[in-house]
């Protein structure tokens, strides 16, 4: 209900900033407004999911997530060739392994907003499992975190249109 695709369980993720350079932020609306907002684009759906879990991976994982990426850039994005565009997804899955460290079952989530000057900006967090509660399925997934120095992002959504569904 909240992304237009949703990405299937276990597929590596990247951010997938890139989604959205061209998009209008003011025209941002519904589905693809969420997506921007919190959304982790998977490599092989392409679909978005609001956390991702940190898990080992084997290097074929590795090779075959730049190779779907690669094709997504190169298909949907602008990529002016398979060269570019592999160069691409190297350095968009370099850039997720760099928010990897943490040890498995480490759940993350991000925020994504436009900035003034009309750059993106991310903002990642990290969900560990609290001692003595080794099962991952009790975070406290959704609370309130109040973070010092940053500016709060407000949000209004409208709940009530969020759960209607399309005739």
């Amino acid at each position: 209900l909240i992304f237009a695709r949703a990405a299937e369980p276990g597929e590596w993720a990247v951010p997938g900033s890139f989604c959205f350079w061209d998009d209008d932020p003011a025209a941002l609306a519904g589905k693809r407004r969420q997506a921007f907002r919190a959304g982790f684009l998977g490599v092989f759906s392409f679909g978005w999911s609001t956390l991702v879990e940190i898990a080992e991976a084997s290097d074929a994982d590795h090779d075959q997530a730049i190779a779907s990426l690669a094709q997504l850039l190169r298909a949907h994005h602008g990529a002016p060739d398979d060269s570019a565009a592999l160069a691409a997804a190297r350095d968009e899955i370099a850039f997720a392994r760099t928010l990897c460290d943490h040890p498995p079952g480490t759940v993350l989530a991000m925020t994504r907003r436009h900035d003034a000057d009309g750059a993106i900006r991310e903002q990642f967090r990290s969900l560990h499992r609290r001692e003595g509660k080794p099962d991952i399925t009790r975070l406290p997934v959704f609370g309130i975190v109040a973070v010092e120095g940053e500016e709060e992002i407000v949000e209004h959504p409208d709940l009530t249109t969020m759960t209607r569904r399309a005739p």
